[in-house]
């Protein structure tokens, strides 16, 4: 049961020690820029850090820095445990920031992407600052302690980042949330019915969706979190149903041209500065899977885009979506 996520709306012990730890003086406070009130992790390091850090954090790859929202992620017990066990941003600094050289400066809040970037990364990917035990300890000492542990994570993690190309390192030009509002008339795939799930992909990343238990219409309202790199793609999506004895069944498919969001979003910089406004479009073709035209709005200083498709490769099915832009710097 250790790998178990925790489901959306079911009270989770696990979720209020993680919130906890989060709360505490040294936690309240980004890892790496000290910006404050941070709303994500990285679960393999074990550090809370801003948005900001945390576009950074995502173009290392997840070998080296698996980041998850505090919030809207789900958590599996074994990542939940190993922030506990580090203890947060003071414990994890002491060891990453334990010898940082003469000369450099760790960023502030107000950094730019470049120094922010240049700063984390010698700090997790190259590990410029570790202390030198560090670097030669063993993987197979035992969890007596912070540095044992916590060392043995280090190598395992950078053990099998050699075995990753260099995919893992693109650069990141914003977050993209993905709300999951609902399905409609979905495939029947069971006997009278069928369990979806959705699935997102956006380059090398993939998230999704709770599975809707015997529901053609369902109603998710999920937020999911993806990085946009440089070059992006379509956003892909595909809707299947959950079995239990067999391979899920396909759903239908469809994809989300992200292009007018971001260019549009770019073009006018930062929304907090403008009211409410249209200052985009996707339109409606032959194409593509929309049913209609697909405005991008500034709302309340987010920049949002409502998208309904229409499933791809499938007899039946629409699925509704709200996509909101993230810059990584304001």
């Amino acid at each position: 049961m250790g790998d178990r996520p925790y489901e959306l709306g079911r009270p989770s012990s696990g979720k209020r020690r993680l919130k906890d730890l989060l709360h505490e003086k040294d936690n309240r406070v980004c890892a790496d820029c000290g910006a404050p009130d941070p709303k994500w992790a990285s679960a393999n390091i074990g550090v809370f850090i801003c948005l900001k850090c945390c576009g950074v954090h995502r173009s290392l790859g997840s070998h080296i820095s698996k980041v998850l929202s505090v919030t809207l992620d789900e958590w599996s017990d074994d990542e939940i445990d190993s922030m506990i066990e580090v203890g947060g941003n003071s414990s994890a600094n002491s060891i990453y920031e334990a010898f940082i050289p003469e000369g450099i400066k760790k960023p502030g809040p107000s950094a730019s992407h470049d120094e922010r970037s240049k700063y984390i990364r010698s700090k997790y990917e190259l590990q410029e600052f570790l202390k030198p035990s560090l670097r030669i300890s063993s993987i197979s000492s035992a969890k007596t302690s912070l540095q044992s542990s916590f060392s043995r994570k280090l190598m395992d993690s950078f053990r099998s980042s050699n075995s990753h190309s260099l995919e893992g390192m693109v650069e990141f030009i914003g977050l993209l949330k993905v709300k999951v509002i609902r399905g409609k008339n979905l495939a029947v795939r069971d006997m009278l019915s069928s369990d979806p799930y959705v699935i997102l992909n956006l380059g090398q990343q993939s998230v999704q969706t709770t599975v809707a238990k015997s529901n053609l219409n369902p109603v998710w309202n999920e937020e999911l979190m993806l990085s946009v790199p440089q070059p992006f793609g379509p956003l892909k999506l595909r809707v299947f149903d959950h079995d239990l004895f067999s391979a899920d069944d396909i759903m239908g498919e469809a994809e989300v041209d992200l292009q007018p969001l971001i260019t549009s979003a770019m073009a006018f910089g930062d929304a907090g500065m403008f009211g409410n406004m249209q200052i985009g479009k996707w339109l409606k073709s032959s194409d593509n899977a929309l049913i209609e035209d697909s405005t991008v709005n500034i709302i309340d200083g987010k920049v949002k885009q409502e998208v309904s498709l229409k499933l791809q490769n499938v007899e039946s099915g629409e699925l509704e979506l709200e996509l909101e832009w993230m810059p990584l710097e304001q």
